[in-house]
C-alpha cells in the first residue's frame, strides 16, 4: 500500500485489482497489475514500451481493462466512471494546444468543454494560470510559448475543475533543464492535498519529489513502494572502478553501466552487478538510478 502525505481525513483512494489489458490483435499491453495509491506524487517509472500509457488511460477512464477491476473511493470505475471523471485532472503525453489562441482563452474554452459554470470560468482560469505561474503570459497567444510553457498550459487545463487526481505522462520529454525543474517543482507544489500520478523514464523527475514508486517492465509491475525501501534491495549491487578509454566498449556489451565520467587516468564506470566486476572496483551505496537499473536487468526488461 502507498502512503501519501495529504490529510488522513480527506485521502481518496485509487484501488487496481489484477487489471490486465489486451489489444484486439492479442498482445497483451498489461499483466495482473494490483496497486493501492493515497494522497502524494506516485512516481511510475519504466521504460518505453512498458505499458505507463495504457494505464494511464486506463485510469482516466479513456480505455477499459480486458480483465481486473479500478475502484475510486471503493466504486468500480468501469460501472460508475461518472464520480472519477468529475474530480480528475489530465495531462497526456501528446497534449496540444491551438496557437491562434491565448493562454487565458484557450483555457476559458476547455472549462467550458469541461461542464464549468460561464460565471466561474473567468476566475477559475485566473487562478489556475496564476497556479502554473503564466498569469503574466495569460493574453500571449500560445504559438508564441516554449515547450516547457505549453507543458504548464496543459497542467493549468488539468486543475481547471480542481481536481483530488492528477494524473500527468510523460511530463518533461523535450524541455530543457530549467524548465524540467521548475515543472518538478510545480508538480510537488500541487500534491499537497491530491494524488498525482506522473509517469515517467526519467528517473530524476520522481526522484526528489516522489513518495511512493511503482516500477513497470514489458506490461508487468516489478515493484511497488517507497523509494528508500528499493535503493536498500539494491545495496551491494553497485561498483565504480576506473578503466582505460578503450575498454568501455567492450565493457558495455556485458555490464549495465548506469554512468561513465571520463578522468585524466581513464573513464570511470558505475556498474550494477551482484559481483565485484573487477579486483580494482569499489563497491558504492546505490541511487535511484542505479535501483532502477538493477531492478529492471534483474527481471530482464532493461
Amino acid at each position: 500500500m502507498f502512503a501519501g502525505q495529504g490529510n488522513p481525513m480527506s485521502a481518496h483512494t485509487l484501488d487496481l485489482a489484477a487489471v490486465t489489458y489486451r489489444y484486439r490483435g492479442g498482445q497483451v499491453a498489461l499483466t495482473d497489475v494490483s496497486l493501492s495509491l493515497r494522497t502524494g506524487i506516485i512516481g511510475l517509472l519504466g521504460p518505453n514500451g512498458a505499458g505507463k500509457s495504457t494505464l494511464m488511460r486506463i485510469l482516466a477512464t479513456l480505455a477499459r481493462p480486458t480483465s481486473g477491476q479500478v475502484r475510486w473511493n471503493g466504486a468500480d470505475v468501469a460501472s460508475r466512471p461518472d464520480p472519477l471523471r468529475r474530480t480528475l485532472g489530465y495531462l497526456p503525453q501528446d497534449f496540444g494546444v491551438y496557437p491562434a489562441l491565448t493562454a487565458r482563452e484557450f483555457l476559458a474554452y476547455l472549462a467550458a468543454v469541461k461542464g464549468l459554470h460561464s460565471r466561474d470560468i473567468p476566475a477559475r482560469v485566473g487562478r489556475c494560470l496564476d497556479q502554473v505561474g503564466l498569469a503574466d503570459a495569460a493574453d500571449r497567444r500560445l504559438g508564441e510559448f516554449s515547450g516547457g510553457m505549453r507543458q504548464r498550459v496543459g497542467i493549468a487545463q488539468a486543475l481547471l475543475n480542481d481536481p483530488a487526481l492528477l494524473i500527468v505522462d510523460e511530463p518533461t520529454v523535450g524541455l530543457d533543464p530549467e524548465e524540467r525543474m521548475r515543472f518538478r517543482h510545480l508538480i510537488s507544489d500541487l500534491a499537497a492535498d491530491r494524488l498525482v500520478i506522473l509517469s515517467t523514464h526519467i528517473v530524476s523527475d520522481v526522484e526528489a519529489s516522489a513518495t511512493s514508486l511503482a516500477v513497470m517492465a514489458k506490461g508487468h509491475l516489478l515493484y511497488s513502494g517507497e523509494p528508500e525501501a528499493l535503493l536498500a534491495q539494491a545495496a551491494g549491487q553497485v561498483w565504480e572502478w576506473t578503466v582505460p578509454a578503450e575498454r568501455v566498449p567492450e565493457l558495455r556489451k556485458t555490464l549495465v553501466t548506469s554512468s561513465s565520467t571520463r578522468r585524466p587516468d581513464g573513464v570511470r564506470l558505475r556498474v550494477i552487478a551482484a559481483a565485484r566486476p573487477s579486483e580494482d572496483a569499489v563497491a558504492s551505496a546505490p541511487d535511484l538510478e542505479d535501483a532502477y537499473l538493477w531492478l529492471l536487468n534483474r527481471a530482464g526488461g532493461a
